[in-house]
């Protein structure tokens, strides 16, 4: 008989589906199914053990002239939460997290590794990037407490249209809001996979009152 394409289903150890495709050319009068799976499933596994076994972004770091200042502004602009930090840490400094990410704030000893213009604002800069479920909400915080920023749109409704907002924190490191979840990844190699985060990279989070944690729910 002739095979052109069978699409195979192979049961993880860890309980998660994976799929893969498999080609076959010519004629084949017999085929041993669990051969092909068990080959396949041995040629997966070394693949994914060449990568780094990443999970997510763990935090960025932002060096500060002042602490208390730049904790005021990402906590009431943008809804971080502070957390604690290891008690064996002898600088100033705040960590903070909130949607599955953290930032670190660090009080600068050498001033002159901040940017020299905090007013500044080029969306082709270093930045970092929240995506963003309702710009308008956003965009109606930043004026509120008179953020200076800039928006724009690139791309059109044929390309998915993505909204941007551009705004420094007070030691001008530039901070970008936006809807990213319109456009769709697609790597440009297609022999690359794209890994999402998965629930178990988000740290657990104490309880008030108690020693117990719970891991972090969706959208909580």
């Amino acid at each position: 008989m002739y095979l052109s394409y069978i699409d195979l289903k192979i049961e993880r150890q860890n309980g998660r589906d994976g799929y893969y495709s498999l080609f076959l050319l010519g004629e084949v009068k017999a085929v041993s199914l669990v051969g092909i799976l068990m080959e396949k499933k041995k040629k997966g596994d070394g693949e994914s053990n060449s990568k780094p076994p990443l999970m997510a972004l763990n935090h960025v770091s932002r060096l500060c002239k002042d602490v208390k200042k730049s904790l005021e502004f990402y906590t009431k602009v943008l809804g971080f939460v502070e957390i604690e930090r290891p008690a064996s840490f002898d600088f100033n400094g705040a960590w903070l997290f909130n949607y599955g990410v953290g930032i670190h704030l660090v009080q600068a000893k050498d001033e002159d590794k901040l940017p020299s213009n905090t007013d500044h604002l080029d969306p082709m800069d270093n930045h970092i990037s929240f995506q963003c479920e309702d710009m308008e909400a956003l965009e109606k915080r930043l004026k509120e407490v008179k953020v200076k920023y800039i928006k724009r749109t690139v791309g059109d409704q044929k390309d998915a249209a993505i909204d941007q907002l551009f705004f420094n924190d007070p030691d001008g490191f530039m901070v970008e809001i936006c809807n990213c979840e319109n456009l769709e990844l697609v790597p440009r190699n297609s022999a690359d996979a794209i890994h999402l985060p998965e629930d178990r990279h988000a740290p657990p989070v104490a309880l008030h009152g108690s020693s117990d944690s719970r891991m972090p729910q969706p959208n909580s």
